[in-house]
């Protein structure tokens, strides 16, 4: 998966917290959301104003908290635990580890996306068709 497609896959999802994301749709997601910041940066300091990063910032929250609960789920952890982000420092590294996990088997959140072959994976819980 590439970054543009991580990005159209997790805006098509906006609001989805079912199902599982793979790490490269996570962090090709991330990196895309900090260049952007860092344009919108940039050209609300041109600006003087903050403008463009809040837009940002609003318009991303849903979707950063969708992805990253699926790929918590892609770990066989509940999305919820995205709240250790709270705690300084700790709960930060805590959650890069489990976002940078491998891919864990079929588990109770969807089949492993990585097996079910490219583009063939439903995040809305439609099992794939039997062979």
């Amino acid at each position: 998966m590439n970054m543009q497609e991580a990005v159209q896959s997790v805006l098509s999802q906006y609001a989805n917290f079912n199902g599982r994301a793979r790490r490269s749709e996570y962090w090709f997601f991330t990196l895309a959301l900090f260049i952007a910041s860092i344009v919108a940066g940039i050209i609300d300091a041109i600006l003087g104003a903050m403008i463009l990063q809040w837009v940002l910032i609003i318009a991303t929250i849903v979707p950063s908290l969708s992805v990253g609960a699926r790929r918590l789920h892609d770990t066989d952890k509940s999305g919820w635990l995205q709240l250790i982000g709270i705690i300084p420092i700790v709960g930060w590294i805590v959650l890069i580890v489990f976002f940078a996990t491998d891919s864990g088997p079929d588990n109770k959140y969807g089949p492993n996306p990585k097996q079910a072959g490219a583009g063939s994976y439903d995040p809305y819980g439609t099992p794939p068709p039997a062979v």
